[in-house]
C-alpha cells in the first residue's frame, strides 16, 4: 500500500473516530436535563429506592465489564492488527481459558440475579400497606376510586381523575384494571411500572417521603393519545390528606342566584351531565342529575367532576388547570408548606382559562381521539374521549364560572 493510500486510510479512521465520540457525547448530554419529574435517579420513596439501589449495583457491573472489555477490544485491535504477521497463537482448546471464561460471567449474573430476584418479591409485598386506592385506566385517562375506609375518614367512595392524593409517609395499595385497552402506570419517583388490563386487578405499592407532587406516564401503546395519557401522584401530609378528604365528602354548593355560573350550571346540565357526574347536582325539577357515560362513551365512564377545582390538572393530567407562575407556586413550595398550597385549589386569577377554553371549544382538536381527525362523529354511536359539542362562546363563558365553583 502506497504511503498516499496509508495516508487517507488513517484520516479516514480519524474521522470515524471524532463523529462516534460526537454522536456518543450527544446522546450522553441529551439525557441530562435539570427539569427532569419522571427521572429514574431520582426516589422520592421506599420502594423507588430499592429499584435505584438495584440499578446502581447493576450499572456499575455493567460498567466494569464494559470498561475491560473496551480495554480488551482496543489492545485486540491494536496489537494484532494486521500487518502482515504471522497468525496470532489460538486459544482455541484451553479448556482452563474456557471454562474460567464461563463461569466469571455466570457469577457476575448469580448475583445480580439474587438482588433482583429478592427486589421483586420486596416490591410486590402488599401486606404491610395502609390505604387502598382502586386505581382505573382507559383511553386516556386514569380514574382514582377510594372505598370506604373509616381509618382515614373516608365515609363515602371518593372518586376523582387526573391526580391521585395520598398520605405522604405512608404505604399505599393500588389497585388497577382497564376498562378497554391494556395501560400501564408508571410513577417513576414512587415505584416501578405495572400493567392495568381488563378483566385483572393488579396491585402496587405507593411511598413517597415527603409531600410533594411526582409526575408519571401511561408506558403501554394505548391508541391515538398514548403520549398525552399522564399522571399525577399528589403526596399531602397526614393532617392535610384529612382536610382534602373532608372536602371530596363535602356537600354540593349551589352557584349564586343569578350568576354567570348559575347560567353555566344549566349549560352543564343540558350538554355535560350526559357524561360527567357532579355530586349533588340536581335538575331543575329536583330530582339528581345522573350522568349515563354508558350510553355515549365507548369505555362507559368520563371523569367525574366533583371539586374539579380542587385539582391541578385536567383532560388526563394534560394540560394544567392553574397558569404557570401558580403551578410553579405549588410544584416548588416546601414541603411544610406545600400541603396549603394545593389545598387553595384554583382560584379566578390562577386558572389557566386559554387551555380550558380551547379544550371546550374543540376538545378532539387538542388531543387526538379518532383515526380520523376531521371525523367529529363515531361511527358505532359512541365516543372515544370528549366529543366537539359546539358550544358559543357565551356558553364557554357561563360553563368556565360554573367549573370555578366546583372546589
Amino acid at each position: 500500500m502506497s504511503r498516499h493510500a496509508m495516508s487517507a486510510r488513517n484520516a479516514h479512521r480519524v474521522r470515524a473516530l471524532a463523529i462516534t465520540k460526537l454522536v456518543g457525547a450527544s446522546i450522553f448530554l441529551a439525557g441530562c436535563a435539570k427539569d427532569a419529574p419522571q427521572d429514574v435517579f431520582q426516589p422520592k420513596g421506599e420502594n423507588a429506592a430499592d429499584i435505584n439501589n438495584l440499578q446502581y449495583m447493576v450499572f456499575g457491573i455493567a460498567g466494569v465489564v464494559g470498561v475491560i472489555m473496551t480495554v480488551l477490544f482496543v489492545v485486540t485491535m491494536t496489537k494484532f492488527r494486521d500487518k502482515g504477521q504471522p497468525i496470532p497463537e489460538q486459544s482455541h482448546g484451553k479448556p482452563a481459558l474456557e471454562i474460567t471464561l464461563t463461569i466469571i460471567p455466570a457469577l457476575i449474573l448469580s448475583v445480580v440475579g439474587v438482588f433482583t430476584f429478592r427486589g421483586v418479591f420486596d416490591l410486590a409485598e402488599t401486606k404491610d400497606t395502609e390505604l387502598v386506592i382502586n386505581v382505573t385506566g382507559q383511553q386516556w385517562w386514569w380514574e382514582y376510586d377510594y372505598p370506604v375506609q373509616g381509618d382515614w375518614g373516608i365515609d363515602k367512595p371518593i372518586i376523582t381523575s387526573g391526580q391521585l392524593v395520598m398520605p405522604a409517609g405512608t404505604k399505599v395499595l393500588i389497585r388497577e384494571t382497564s376498562r378497554d385497552v391494556i395501560h400501564s402506570y408508571w410513577i417513576p419517583a414512587l415505584n416501578g411500572k405495572r400493567d392495568a388490563v381488563p378483566g385483572r386487578i393488579h396491585t402496587l405499592r405507593l411511598h413517597a417521603d415527603n409531600p410533594g407532587i411526582y409526575a408519571g406516564q401511561c408506558t403501554e401503546f394505548c391508541g391515538l393519545s398514548h403520549g398525552n395519557m399522564r399522571m399525577e401522584a399528589v403526596a399531602l401530609s397526614k393532617e392535610d390528606f384529612a382536610t382534602w378528604v373532608t372536602n371530596q365528602q363535602a356537600a354540593y354548593k349551589e352557584p349564586e342566584k343569578d350568576s354567570l355560573a348559575e347560567q353555566g350550571e344549566a349549560v352543564f346540565l343540558n350538554q355535560c351531565v350526559r357524561c360527567h357526574q357532579v355530586n349533588g347536582l340536581k335538575k331543575a325539577d329536583g330530582t339528581a342529575a345522573i350522568a349515563a357515560p354508558d350510553e355515549n362513551v365507548y369505555a362507559g365512564a368520563a371523569p367525574n367532576l366533583s371539586k374539579f377545582m380542587s385539582r391541578n390538572t385536567f383532560a388526563g393530567a394534560t394540560w394544567d388547570l392553574l397558569k404557570k407562575d401558580c403551578r410553579g407556586n405549588v410544584w416548588d413550595a416546601k414541603s411544610e408548606e406545600f400541603g396549603a398550597k394545593y389545598l387553595e385549589g384554583v382560584s379566578a386569577d390562577c386558572l389557566n382559562e386559554v387551555d380550558l377554553r380551547r379544550w371546550l371549544r374543540n376538545a378532539p382538536a387538542m388531543k387526538p381521539m379518532y383515526a380520523d381527525p376531521t371525523k367529529l362523529e363515531p361511527t358505532d354511536g359512541k365516543y372515544r374521549g370528549m366529543p366537539y359539542l359546539a358550544l358559543s362562546e357565551s356558553d364557554i363563558d357561563k360553563l368556565v364560572a360554573y367549573l370555578l365553583t366546583l372546589k
